[in-house]
């Protein structure tokens, strides 16, 4: 087991799925843990359920204002894991068929609350020359998924941020990774399988074949398969501006 005792975490979007998945890891790791996220209710239900060391703190990562006030809140907390797992789906659709709104918004919380994050709390790791940054991307962004190009490109800008900020801040002392998980089982795929189901005039049970046959063990990963993947890639101190493919064998 990796010991993460002594260290802090936040990690953004902590509060359902696979954000309160990564907090459990985390926390069972030995971290202190910091759930980040808009639902206060679902914070506090996190951090009722893991008890000591975890803290719950309300932020819209997409908002710059809000960022900062999450930042101010943890002034005197030596935040050297940042987990950045916020993210929404956005629509499924064709691209001609999308609106601008809602391509912004799916930019706005993948890729501009990563930046934001990354913005307000490496400054306290580059000072203390160590840091871990792991940036929640997925396979989608590395692989064609027709009606699904925001969400695509955000996390292929995911995985570019990532690459770069690691040279960046790489010479400090901070290790910055990604890591890209296939269909993770759970509500959010289910919805995914009924929009496609309902786009194409095919079953649910259909559409979620047809995605995990690409999978080269049949199957999506789980949320704790997730949280465990987190976990592993800090016991590797030598990995920085990696990214890790956790898809049960997706292919293109």
């Amino acid at each position: 087991m990796t010991d993460l005792t002594g260290r802090t975490a936040v990690v953004t979007g902590g509060g359902s799925g696979l954000g309160a998945a990564i907090a459990r890891a985390l926390h069972a790791a030995g971290a202190a843990v910091v759930v980040v996220g808009r639902d206060t209710a679902k914070l506090d239900a996190v951090a009722r359920e893991l008890g000591d060391r975890v803290r719950a703190l309300s932020c819209d990562v997409a908002d710059p204002a809000s960022v900062d006030a999450l930042r101010d809140a943890l002034v005197g907390t030596q935040v050297s894991i940042l987990v950045n797992n916020a993210g929404i789906p956005g629509p499924v659709a064709a691209l001609t068929d999308i609106d601008v709104d809602d391509w912004d918004e799916v930019f706005d919380v993948n890729v501009r609350g990563t930046f934001l994050l990354c913005r307000a709390l490496l400054p306290g790791m580059i000072e203390r020359g160590d840091g871990d940054v792991i940036n929640v991307a997925s396979v989608s962004g590395k692989r064609p998924l027709a009606h699904r190009t925001p969400y695509c490109a955000s996390k292929m800008a995911v995985i570019g941020l990532t690459s770069t900020l690691a040279f960046e801040v790489g010479p400090a002392g901070v290790r910055v990774n990604s890591l890209s998980p296939g269909p993770v089982q759970g509500p959010r795929m289910a919805r995914n399988f009924r929009l496609e189901a309902e786009r194409s005039g095919t079953s649910v049970d259909d559409a979620e074949q047809a995605f995990v046959s690409r999978a080269a063990l049949g199957r999506m990963v789980t949320e704790d398969e997730v949280g465990a993947a987190v976990v592993a890639m800090l016991a590797m101190p030598g990995m920085c501006g990696a990214d890790v493919d956790l898809s049960a064998g997706m292919v293109a």
